[in-house]
């Protein structure tokens, strides 16, 4: 009897392990599913690779790599003048990127791709090939796990990932790669940030995600209204959603594309303020509103806050402390 118990107790430790591990790659999956599709239509690289790459590299984001440096894929240096991470990986020591947020990672990983000649091939594959991608990033060098191909295919074929992969229109990718305007070409973007006015700059190259919303670092030469009507969105929806009513833009700040989030991402519970910074700086910088902050602090938006201070980036009965 004594055994049975131990089995069944087995039985269910092995099932509560997969069921969590499957719980963590589904909330993976649908935080970052709408910048993998975003990628693929931007560049080529399929959303269920990206996806599934993501998963295994950064262990549904729980990796040492992903929470100390926002890394999900594993990317070393290589000529990196960003911030950096080392840790032990092929060899000790070994420096691997840092990014301020996790989506700018998944951004800077489509360029790894496209900027080296050794992936130039995967380019000539279809977005729905995720078999021939897998084989050729393998083949490639990008892992050293003889396996990886084998792996990936088995992630995308288990969450059905390859759902979330559709055809792209060559000349789009060409222009992508080539860093040219492409305002003629309609890409599925959500309607909230699809471009229909013809630009000197084009806006769609410099987007970037931060807490799953999609947004623009700003340029000195950077205008509101033209930035509005790139986007035909109205000019005082912007500024709401960057409280910007009554200030300007400030290069260097994110503009949001969209309405700011009530709580930043998962794993980011709160700020640490550097010298100089208000709430609205830190509002902007993490894609939560102002109003939010404000509530989770009890400050006002003008209340002067001193270097050290933490700031709360969630509500506090909810934090994971």
């Amino acid at each position: 009897m004594k055994i049975i118990y131990q089995a069944l107790a087995a039985l269910l430790l092995t099932v509560s392990f997969f069921s969590v591990f499957g719980e963590e790659r589904k909330e993976f999956i649908h935080k970052y599913r709408q910048i993998a599709v975003r990628e693929m239509e931007r560049t080529g690289i399929p959303a269920s690779i990206k996806l599934a790459q993501g998963i295994l590299e950064s262990g549904c984001g729980v990796s040492e790599l992903a929470l100390q440096a926002n890394n999900h894929f594993g990317i070393k240096c290589h000529n990196w003048e960003g911030a950096s991470f080392h840790m032990d990986d092929d060899e000790a020591n070994e420096c691997f990127r840092k990014y301020t947020h996790p989506e700018q990672s998944w951004k800077d990983h489509s360029e790894f791709l496209t900027s080296r000649p050794r992936y130039a091939g995967l380019f000539e594959l279809a977005a729905t090939d995720y078999r021939g991608w897998a084989k050729g990033l393998k083949a490639a060098g990008y892992a050293t796990n003889p396996k990886y191909a084998e792996m990936l295919i088995k992630i995308i074929e288990e969450e059905e990932l390859f759902r979330y992969d559709h055809p792209v229109k060559k000349q789009l990718l060409a222009d992508a790669r080539a860093q040219k305007p492409a305002s003629h070409v309609q890409t599925a973007t959500p309607a909230a940030v699809k471009h229909t006015v013809k630009s000197p700059v084009d806006y769609r190259l410099r987007e970037e995600m931060i807490n799953g919303l999609i947004c623009i670092k700003i340029k000195e030469e950077d205008k509101l209204d033209h930035i509005a009507r790139y986007y035909s969105i109205k000019i005082h929806k912007l500024k709401t959603f960057n409280d910007l009513h009554g200030r300007e833009l400030t290069p260097g700040e994110y503009l949001f594309l969209q309405k700011k989030k009530n709580k930043a991402a998962r794993g980011y519970e709160f700020h640490r303020v550097k010298a100089g910074e208000k709430l609205l700086h830190i509002s902007q910088q993490y894609g939560v509103r102002l109003k939010s902050l404000m509530k989770y602090n009890h400050l006002e938006a003008t209340t002067p806050l001193q270097e050290g201070d933490r700031i709360f980036l969630r509500a506090k009965d909810k934090m994971t402390l």
